[in-house]
């Protein structure tokens, strides 16, 4: 780790679900399932972007975003984000991982062991989306030892508009969003709390390492 690691900033922020008016026919199926984009309205990020983070969402879930920006272009920071086989290189809750079914494209199932703190030992997971060109990546948990049911994460990336003026040192959006089971015995607020805080620091983990490997391109 550098002596004087770079200064990323994060923003957090949950909006109230989007409601769909309804006949009395589809009032039910509307009660059990709601669209939900959790990206703030105040954040600049493309309507695409938005749409990749629009999620169905179940009474008995919650969803929640995170938005990083990384001092480093996309490329970067995408080398880091695609390898699905190598998810320890920035989740520092990682400890190792083995790819179990597939070659690195939709489908392939990983095998996750986490290290010891979180109430979790492994994690079976499965890519399901891998978009080189728009840099988008989503997997969804299917297996494993641990209490987060139902899992699915979707991250995007593209370029920060605010420094495409004239510089030649572009920065990255990324964007993280996941909807997930609520674990019995917790609440919706404690559910993201603690899913917040490991996507928090996977995302600030993300920033430093991507900076640190555009510095050295540069080199």
């Amino acid at each position: 780790m550098p002596p004087n690691p770079p200064k990323s900033s994060l923003l957090f922020q949950r909006v109230n679900p989007t409601t769909t008016p309804t006949t009395s026919a589809g009032a039910t199926t509307c009660k059990k399932l709601q669209r939900h984009t959790p990206i703030p309205c105040t954040a600049q990020v493309p309507e695409s972007v938005v749409k990749c983070h629009t999620h169905s969402v179940s009474p008995n879930q919650c969803c929640s975003a995170m938005i990083q920006r990384v001092s480093a272009p996309v490329s970067a920071v995408w080398s880091v984000v695609r390898r699905f086989d190598n998810p320890q290189a920035y989740k520092h809750f990682v400890k190792s991982c083995h790819v179990i079914v597939g070659d690195g494209d939709v489908g392939t199932l990983r095998e996750v062991r986490v290290i010891s703190g979180p109430p979790a030992a492994s994690s079976t997971e499965r890519l399901e989306i891998l978009d080189e060109e728009r840099h988008v990546i989503s997997f969804s948990v299917v297996g494993g030892d641990h209490r987060l049911e139902n899992y699915r994460s979707v991250t995007t990336l593209h370029s920060d508009p605010s420094s495409c003026n004239g510089s030649t040192s572009t920065s990255t959006i990324v964007v993280e969003s996941y909807v997930v089971d609520i674990p019995h015995g917790n609440t919706k607020e404690e559910t993201c709390v603690f899913v917040d805080t490991i996507v928090k620091c996977n995302l600030q983990s993300l920033a430093q390492i991507a900076e640190n490997l555009s510095r050295r391109s540069m080199a």
